[in-house]
């Protein structure tokens, strides 16, 4: 570790106090974009200023490297659909929790150098957590990120043994975490990291369905704490700072998002293990719906006084947040009330409703939050469902079976009317049946929802 001089130290200090505010920022979307260029800019400083500082062995190497990270950073951002988001989240997380280890395994082989008096045990202790814990969100990562962008199965994998080989995997860990702070052993620590790989894909195997956003939270919170603990080893403030807010508000968040889900963290992660999934069979139904086409469903919005939508992933993938706005909009302007339900966990991520309709330019007072709207849903006219399913499903209530059961939802089975638009009769991301669509007052509307959101606003203009 080399030393920090006092003025860089101070620096230092004021870019994480620029994580705090950017983090401030981002909990409003009003502050949002300020948030985050203040938090972009404090790390550009940060990168920057070991340059000035340090007389760097390899500069053309770490700026090739910055270089490519930056172009791979820039194009990633860019093309990355809404619908994606959950999965580039994932990576980038697990890329963070990689380098981190990678750094730790580095400075292990440093002190190996040093006198054994000199390195103090907790240092070693944080560094031997800073390999592990990386690693277990390095591969747990690319694990959701292969589930969510289907490259493998969605579905939980278990296998014979899974619950033996992953308690060996973490008593192994142990050993050789021992090792490393008893001897500063480089081998024991590389071995240590393939271990944490080991742990990570053991750990997110058995997760499936809704429960993968969950983990790539949880996941996150341990890139957070590793960075945290990489910055005590290299005696830095602002990765200590930083990956300790990422870390706090990870873990915060992923117990609001098991709250959402009506589930404790232990069962989303090993509910599998014993038969306990938010994945059902997956199977569409054939059973007889009542379906009608979008002059109907005009008419039917045309009559009501109060609205409410409720927007899903179908919505994100079909990209028809636009036309939604537009037909929200026309519906307001001839007297009718609408809102929109947001459920914590609608989409892939938490906030991706709110994120794909703020990019429509929908106000922020017409997104409610689930507690606030579900008393207002027994004295709606209509309610329209524009590519959600398991959030706003019945058995969640009343099936004890059922996957989801005890999750909150949203309560749009108590409105006089339900409309779904949906592509076919494929459940949602759990799986399972979802009676409502069954119900007398639910009317479906096939087709791609930005299609179908067109045409009923082409016949509302036509009323």
């Amino acid at each position: 570790m080399s030393a920090v001089p006092t003025w860089a130290q101070l620096v230092y200090l004021l870019c994480a106090v620029g994580f705090i505010l950017a983090l401030k920022g981002l909990s409003g979307p009003r502050t949002a974009r300020t948030g985050n260029l203040i938090g972009a800019g404090a790390a550009v400083v940060a990168v920057v200023l070991p340059f000035v500082y340090l007389d760097l062995d390899h500069l053309p190497l770490i700026i090739g490297a910055i270089a490519l990270g930056s172009l791979g950073g820039v194009l990633g951002a860019r093309r990355v659909q809404m619908t994606q988001m959950p999965q580039m989240v994932a990576l980038f997380n697990g890329v963070g929790g990689g380098a981190a280890a990678l750094v730790a395994l580095l400075e292990l082989e440093e002190l190996g150098h040093l006198p054994a008096s000199a390195v103090g045990t907790f240092v070693l202790v944080a560094t031997a957590f800073t390999v592990l814990v990386g690693s277990v969100s390095f591969a747990g990562s690319v694990i959701t990120f292969a589930k969510l962008q289907d490259l493998m199965t969605s579905r939980p994998v278990v296998f014979p043994g899974l619950p033996v080989a992953f308690a060996a995997a973490l008593v192994g860990s142990v050993v050789l975490g021992w090792l490393v702070v008893d001897g500063t052993l480089l081998w024991a620590g590389v071995a240590l990291g393939v271990m944490g790989l080991l742990v990570g894909v053991l750990l997110v195997l058995p997760v499936g369905g809704a429960d993968v956003p969950i983990v790539i939270s949880l996941l996150n919170a341990f890139t957070g704490l590793t960075v945290a603990a990489g910055g005590y080893v290299l005696g830095n403030v602002v990765l200590l700072v930083a990956g300790t807010l990422v870390g706090a508000s990870g873990t915060f968040l992923t117990l609001l998002m098991a709250r959402a889900m009506g589930r404790s963290v232990p069962n989303i992660l090993f509910g599998a293990l014993k038969g306990g999934s938010t994945l059902g069979a997956g199977e569409a139904s054939d059973r007889p719906v009542r379906s009608a086409g979008p002059e109907d469903v005009a008419i039917l919005l045309g009559y009501a006084d109060r609205v409410i939508i409720v927007p899903g992933y179908g919505l994100a993938v079909a990209q028809a947040q636009h036309t939604l706005r537009e037909l929200v909009e026309l519906l307001q302007a001839r007297g009718t009330r609408v809102d929109y339900a947001i459920h914590p966990v609608a989409g892939r991520m938490p906030g991706h409703m709110n994120v794909l309709l703020a990019e429509a330019q929908v106000p922020y007072e017409q997104l409610v939050e689930m507690d606030d709207i579900n008393g207002e849903f027994k004295h709606t006219d209509v309610v329209l469902v524009v590519g959600a399913n398991d959030v706003v499903n019945p058995a969640a209530r009343t099936t004890p079976s059922a996957p989801i059961y005890g999750m909150p939802i949203l309560d749009v089975d108590q409105a006089q009317q339900v409309v779904f638009l949906k592509r076919s009769m494929r459940p949602g991301f759990a799986g399972i049946e979802n009676e409502l669509l069954f119900d007398p007052r639910t009317t479906l509307l096939f087709g791609d929802a930005k299609e179908s959101l067109t045409k009923l606003l082409a016949a509302a203009k036509a009323l």
